[in-house]
């Protein structure tokens, strides 16, 4: 009887494969561990130099030339107002959109022209959000700049993670299950709100997390709408002018005295754990629908 397969090379084979996937795993894990380690190096020298400084005087004091004077109590409620106005509108206008596209629009060319250009959007400097925000909200409808002009700005920056995030969610949920929405007889919106989006939620708050870190933590786009750097009052309404916590960590970092070093790494702690609270509400919420759908 012929024999048609050499025992001897598949073997061989096989074992050349298995070191590679060897060598390819740990050379992973190796990545893995490297970033960890860059990562709590960071967060252990922010603590270390920022421990000094973190106390209720610093959450409850205004800016000052003197850094044990110095707080960041007008930068931290400026941030709060302006996500106030982030998360709504660009959760809202991202969604919505990505429903259009997903449920509504025909598959031609004009659409998928638009939906390649959503997803270059995404990877576009930060700064030319900034100078599109100064010419139109700043300069073109007049709101100066304030909270609602940030808001508006950083609300576009993160437009198109959301709307590529929402698209792949509603894309995700089973066809079946829109087809027995239908076949009890729901409308197209009635199936859309009722089965598409709770279904799609995890989705959604996955991509719009990390868009909302990414809104808080930006800088150039204040920069550019002209948003001050030492406030020291509290904003009153959207229109009325404020700092962010990106603005005073940056000023804080550049200035040549060492204690206002320490200062600096004081607010990279308050805006961690801002970051940490909303990615927190955010993934609950998350968790919350996976459990249910």
């Amino acid at each position: 009887m012929t024999k048609y397969i050499d025992d001897a090379l598949v073997m061989k084979r096989i074992k050349t494969r298995l070191r590679r996937n060897q060598m390819g795993k740990g050379i992973f894990f190796l990545a893995a561990v490297f970033a960890l380690f860059i990562l709590v190096v960071l967060i252990a020298r922010m603590i270390f130099q920022g421990s000094g400084y973190f106390d209720w005087d610093f959450l409850n004091n205004f800016s000052s030339r003197f850094p044990e004077k110095a707080g960041v109590k007008a930068a931290l409620v400026g941030s709060i107002y302006m996500m106030l106005v982030v998360i709504p509108t660009s959760l809202i206008i991202g969604v919505a959109t990505a429903i259009y596209l997903e449920e509504y629009a025909r598959n031609n060319r004009w659409n998928n022209f638009i939906r390649a250009n959503i997803s270059n959007l995404a990877g576009v400097p930060s700064i030319v959000f900034g100078l599109l925000g100064l010419t139109i909200f700043v300069r073109l409808f007049g709101f100066g700049k304030s909270i609602l002009a940030a808001g508006l700005t950083m609300s576009l920056l993160i437009l198109p993670v959301i709307i590529v995030a929402a698209q792949e969610a509603i894309r995700a949920v089973p066809k079946e299950m829109r087809e027995a929405s239908y076949a009890m007889g729901a409308t197209k919106w009635q199936t859309i709100m009722h089965v598409v989006l709770p279904a799609s939620v995890p989705g959604i708050l996955t991509g719009s997390i990390l868009a909302f870190s990414r809104a808080i933590g930006e800088t150039a786009p204040l920069v550019v709408i002209g948003i001050p750097v030492i406030v020291h009052f509290l904003p009153n309404g959207l229109l009325s002018e404020f700092t962010a916590l990106p603005l005073q960590i940056y000023d804080w970092a550049k200035r040549p005295q060492e204690e206002f070093q320490n200062v600096a790494a004081s607010g990279i702690l308050v805006l961690m754990i801002v970051l940490i609270l909303m990615n927190s509400i955010a993934v609950f919420i998350r968790n919350k629908f996976q459990k249910r759908y």
